[in-house]
C-alpha cells in the first residue's frame, strides 16, 4: 500500500531543479548547530581528559575528534532533525503566498436572460471567489460579462474556467492581473495597449474597459444629434467603423485621442501581420 504523501518542509521548499533546499537563518543555523554540538563536546572531553595522554596530545585529540563529529555527524543531523524549525521563516513566507489572494480578469458569454449571472455568482462563490468588478458589453447572442475577481491563491486557471462554464458561461477566457492595473489609470492603459498588441481583435473590448463605455451594436440605426458627445466613434480598417456608447457623461477629447491611438495600434499590428510571409 502506497503511502500518503506529507507535507514535509522538504517538499515545500526545496527546488525544483537541483532539489537543495534554501540557506537558513545564521542565527537559527548557529543555534541548531550548538544545540548538537555542546553534548559531542562534552562526551569528547570527559572522555580524553581522563586518558594518561600527554597535555598536547589531549589537544590534538579533542580538536582532531571534535572536528570530525562536527563535520559528519552534527551538521547533517542538526539540518535532518531541526529542518522543521531551521526553515520556519521561508515556510511559513511560503505558506502565506500560497494562501494569499490572487487577482484575475475573466470573461465570458452568458445568454440575455434573468437569472444567468446570479447563476455565475453562485459557481464563482462556491471557490470563494469574489466579484471586485464587472462590465457588461451587449453583443450579438447575448452579453459578454467582464469581471475582477479575487480568489483564493490555491485557485487556478483551471477552477476558474470550470466554474464559468458551471454557471452557464461559453467562450470564457482567464488571466492574471494585478491591483496596481487596477487603480492607476496609465498602467491599466498600458495593459490594454498590450493586449491590441498581441489580439487586435479585442480593440473593441479593450476600448469600452479604458472608457467605461458600452459597445453600440452594428444594427443600431438610430441617428445620432451631431453634438452628441455621449457617442464615440472609431474607425477601424477590418471591418468599419466602431460606435461607443456613455449615457449621461460624455467623452472628453483626451478620452476620445486615446481611443483612436489604440485603434491605430490594432490596425498597425493587423497589417504587420497581414503583410507577414506566414
Amino acid at each position: 500500500m502506497k503511502r500518503p504523501t506529507h507535507n514535509t518542509p522538504a517538499a515545500d521548499l526545496s527546488c525544483e531543479v537541483c532539489g537543495q533546499m534554501p540557506e537558513p537563518p545564521k542565527a537559527r543555523l548557529t543555534l541548531a548547530n550548538v544545540a548538537v554540538m555542546l553534548p559531542i563536546e562534552l562526551l569528547v572531553h570527559a572522555l580524553v581528559v581522563e586518558t594518561p595522554l600527554p597535555y598536547v596530545a589531549k589537544v590534538l585529540v579533542l580538536t582532531l575528534t571534535a572536528t570530525v563529529l562536527v563535520i559528519w555527524v552534527a551538521e547533517p543531523s542538526a539540518a535532518r532533525i531541526l529542518r522543521g524549525w531551521l526553515h520556519a521563516p521561508a515556510l511559513r513566507h511560503r505558506r502565506q503566498l500560497a494562501a494569499a489572494p490572487s487577482l484575475w480578469r475573466a470573461r465570458t458569454l452568458l445568454q440575455d436572460q434573468p437569472g444567468s449571472l446570479q447563476r455565475i455568482t453562485r459557481a464563482l462563490a462556491r471557490l470563494d471567489t469574489n466579484i471586485l468588478g464587472i462590465h457588461v458589453h451587449p453583443v450579438t447572442g447575448g452579453v459578454l460579462d467582464e469581471f475582477v475577481l479575487s480568489a483564493p491563491g490555491d485557485v487556478g486557471e483551471r477552477e476558474l474556467l470550470d466554474a464559468l462554464r458551471d454557471g452557464g458561461g461559453s467562450g470564457s477566457h482567464v488571466w492574471p492581473t494585478t491591483a496596481l492595473a487596477m487603480a492607476d489609470g496609465q498602467t491599466r492603459a498600458l495593459s490594454l495597449a498590450s493586449r491590441i498588441a498581441a489580439a487586435p481583435e479585442e480593440l473593441p473590448l479593450a476600448v469600452a474597459e479604458l472608457l467605461h463605455a458600452k459597445i453600440v451594436p452594428a444594427s443600431d440605426t438610430r441617428p445620432k444629434a451631431d453634438d452628441d458627445r455621449t457617442s464615440l466613434k472609431i474607425p477601424t480598417a477590418w471591418h468599419g467603423p466602431i460606435t461607443f456608447s456613455r449615457p449621461g457623461e460624455p467623452f472628453t477629447p483626451a478620452e476620445s485621442a486615446r481611443a483612436h491611438r489604440l485603434a491605430e495600434l490594432a490596425e498597425t499590428v493587423s497589417h504587420h501581420r497581414a503583410g507577414s510571409p506566414s
